[in-house]
């Protein structure tokens, strides 16, 4: 991230970040997040399409859109970090409340832990698959990677981070440049898929909340940057970052699903480098397991920020990195063993968990948005978000009525494939939309809430919490 050599283990978790210690810079953050997406379980998001009938190309075109529209949330929330120099969850304390956040902090935490639960399934899966090993040793052996860098924390996670990707981003070019030429495969499968709008919502809807999980952690990762960082470099540069991978590993995925009939990523990934360069396919699987090992680490390390935010929410205690690392600890025997748990066909389990990451992150981030740059426009007392008698309270009725309103205007148009279809998905052929009407019933309703109040009132307080903070520069 900088120059600046970094402590062993880090020492913030859920306060603030004095400005004394911000350093980085925005375009540090591209290949940080182009690595976070660039990880064989991308490619796997690329199947849904074709399972459901959908050819190549439209799978693709809706592969491509998908993160473009939920990376665009996400790049916006990254601006947050800088200005407020906190965790992206703890943030929500001024839209919901200190003790309200815990609505939109179970999405969050379910999210963190159902990322690491998929991780551990497709990685135990494809190795096993490959070499035969053992699911459990090797679920154990990617749990104990990622907590390992999530205890070493912020800054060596952006470290570990730019070194993987310089070794794994010649994989997947070699890789794309094998299936473009005709060299991934001896002889490719024709394409039986056509166009239908079940199978092109779903893709994009699971590309979509793919990009768009991100939201809830983004600020753990931007908030040691300087207060003065432009806001519009470092919400491009998030954008590159997390939209670019997705569209081009997901195509990967659709050519893979359809002219090799994969349906383990990491197996046909092998597969394809094995027929571009004879002898390659073990060591381009290894490497792409351990570069999807990292994002364990990505994912555990928000995640016990985002608990202990939830648990600082019950009980007050004082931020640690020693409580940071047992919370960590807990969630990843949670995550460990649901993941080694899962069946080995995962496609249909990761369509359903995204569309879940769906509904119960959609309102929060419509929700915090509109705060952020329309209602306070970037304008809060820090200080005040560490207490229930501040002055954004214990219970925000506004943050909570705009969630509840979101949240049930969605429950109607909802598909979980194989479980719950909402009547009015079923009126439009069973095609979700929830998402786009969540966005918009949540924002609305937040704003018209949001019109009682008055920012300006809050002007003392930000003032005297910028003074306590000064100590910190």
């Amino acid at each position: 991230m900088s120059n600046t050599r970094p402590a062993m283990i880090e020492q913030r978790s859920i306060d603030y970040v004095p400005r004394r210690e911000r350093h980085g810079a925005a375009w540090e953050q591209a290949p940080f997040w182009f690595l976070g997406n660039l990880v064989f379980l991308t490619v796997a998001i690329g199947f849904i399409g074709p399972s459901l009938g959908l050819s190549v190309g439209w799978t693709i075109t809706a592969g491509a859109l998908g993160p473009l529209f939920g990376s665009l949330f996400t790049a916006f929330h990254a601006s947050q970090g800088p200005i407020m120099g906190l965790p992206q969850m703890i943030q929500s304390r001024a839209q919901f409340g200190f003790r309200g956040v815990l609505l939109p902090l179970f999405g969050a935490a379910f999210s963190f832990t159902a990322f690491n639960v998929i991780d551990v399934t497709v990685v135990a899966s494809g190795l096993s698959n490959i070499f035969g090993w053992n699911r459990t040793v090797i679920g154990v052996a990617v749990t104990v990677f990622g907590v390992v860098l999530a205890v070493f924390g912020h800054d060596w996670i952006h470290r570990a981070f730019r070194i993987i990707l310089y070794v794994s981003l010649p994989c997947y070019l070699i890789l794309t440049i094998g299936m473009i030429t005709g060299h991934a495969a001896d002889q490719p499968m024709a394409d039986p898929g056509g166009f239908n709008w079940v199978g092109f919502m779903a893709q994009f809807a699971a590309t979509a909340a793919f990009s768009l999980t991100y939201a809830c952690y983004i600020s753990d990762y931007t908030r040691y940057l300087p207060r003065e960082t432009s806001s519009r470099r470092l919400i491009v540069f998030v954008f590159i970052g997390a939209a670019v991978p997705v569209v081009w590993l997901v195509a990967l995925g659709a050519w893979l699903a359809v002219h090799l009939g994969a349906s383990d990523a990491l197996v046909a990934l092998r597969a394809a480098a094995d027929n571009i360069v004879p002898g390659s396919g073990d060591a381009f699987a290894l490497l792409l397991a351990v570069t999807l090992a990292a994002t364990v680490g990505l994912n555990g390390y928000s995640g016990s920020l985002t608990v202990m935010t939830a648990v600082d929410s019950i009980k007050q205690l004082k931020p640690s990195s020693m409580r940071r690392i047992v919370i960590l600890c807990v969630l990843a025997v949670i995550w460990t063993v649901v993941g080694l748990a899962l069946p080995t066909g995962y496609i249909g389990a990761i369509n359903s968990i995204l569309i879940l990451m769906l509904f119960l992150l959609v309102p929060w981030t419509a929700i915090n948005l509109v705060d952020f740059f329309f209602v306070r426009r970037g304008h809060y007392a820090i200080t005040h978000l560490f207490t229930p008698s501040g002055i954004y309270g214990a219970w925000s009725s506004r943050g909570l009525l705009a969630f509840a309103a979101g949240a049930l205007a969605m429950v109607p148009f909802v598909v979980v494939p194989g479980s719950y279809t909402g009547f009015l998905a079923r009126a439009l052929g069973e095609v979700d939309v929830s998402y786009v009407v969540g966005l918009a019933v949540s924002a609305g309703v937040y704003w018209v809430l949001a019109r009682s109040m008055n920012p300006a009132e809050e002007a003392p307080a930000i003032a005297e919490s910028e003074e306590l903070l000064e100590g910190g520069r």
